[in-house]
């Protein structure tokens, strides 16, 4: 697999503190990275390394393929940020920001920035002051400013802090629609778990400073399936019935007396009354299944400040 970002046992110290502490993640060309984790628990300080704002204590970052030394430029030009609060010229419209941003940056074509703000939904405030946006329009703003130079991996932190409902879906569509139609990679810090189940296509939870779960969407609904779960007094003979007279093999023995099921799940009296007919006991028999928010109390301890 093509990586376009590999961290490898990261760190970050502060006067004998860890603030990160081996962290390994990876990132493949076109995914959605949903990087979760508590307050302080090590993502923005991450996210700076990898952008090279400041410098690990030990381990090693890859980007594209590189290992990231002190004079990368070319290796950074590949990519957009917004780490924090993006910052504006409130005075100035959004579209003369771009422009600062577009001659700092030396390019030299003009129409990147109607693309942009085309792009971010934008356009038709493009002469507008900044201080007149609302804040789903500044943080639009600041992802257009990322995207001015074409990059092809964002790194965002917290892009759609402070957004209502319908702000925090009009950018998870954009995600997708850049993700797919550009070929854009991503890495997202989020709190919004629920958010982060719908867009992301691998996910990696940091925790007390260390990375302690990546896994792939695929993985992850595996782990988190709506099933009926079924106390048995023999899970053997239960997983027979349900293979012979179900006709069903989508389900797993996960411990002593206990069959998941992941078919038939609305019909459970079916299923209840196929078991007893064949002499098995059952001792109770219910809907179950995990949210990413469940499975993410169940990995840091229950603690879900984030």
């Amino acid at each position: 697999m093509n990586y376009v970002l590999q961290t490898h046992e990261l760190c970050k110290q502060y006067h004998g503190k860890s603030a990160v502490k081996s962290v390994s993640m990876n990132i493949g060309t076109g995914d959605i990275y949903g990087f979760l984790g508590q307050n302080g628990a090590g993502k923005t300080t991450t996210m700076r390394m990898i952008m090279g704002l400041i410098t690990p204590t030990s381990g090693s970052i890859e980007l594209f393929g590189s290992t990231v030394s002190g004079s990368m430029n070319k290796v950074f030009e590949r990519m957009g940020s917004i780490i924090e609060y993006p910052g504006f010229y409130l005075n100035l419209s959004g579209a003369e920001n771009l422009e600062i941003h577009r001659r700092f940056m030396g390019m030299g074509n003009k129409e990147c920035i109607d693309e942009v703000l085309k792009m971010v939904g934008l356009l038709e405030a493009r002469k507008q002051r900044v201080k007149n946006y609302s804040l789903g329009m500044k943080q639009r703003l600041g992802l257009a400013r990322a995207l001015l130079h074409h990059p092809e991996l964002l790194v965002l932190d917290e892009p759609t802090n402070g957004l209502d409902p319908a702000g925090i879906r009009e950018m998870r569509q954009l995600f997708l629609n850049l993700a797919k139609h550009q070929g854009i990679t991503f890495l997202i810090s989020s709190h919004l778990l629920g958010e982060v189940e719908q867009l992301a296509t691998k996910i990696g939870i940091i925790h007390k400073g260390s990375l302690i779960e990546e896994l792939d969407a695929e993985a992850l609904r595996s782990k988190t399936r709506t099933c009926l779960e079924i106390h048995v007094t023999d899970e053997r003979r239960a997983a027979l019935v349900v293979e012979q007279e179900l006709h069903n093999w989508d389900y797993k023995i996960v411990g002593s007396g206990i069959l998941r099921l992941y078919q038939y799940l609305d019909k459970p009296e079916q299923v209840n009354s196929c078991l007893q007919s064949k002499g098995i006991g059952v001792k109770s028999i219910a809907l179950s299944g995990e949210s990413l928010e469940d499975y993410f109390l169940k990995l840091t301890g229950g603690d879900c400040h984030i």
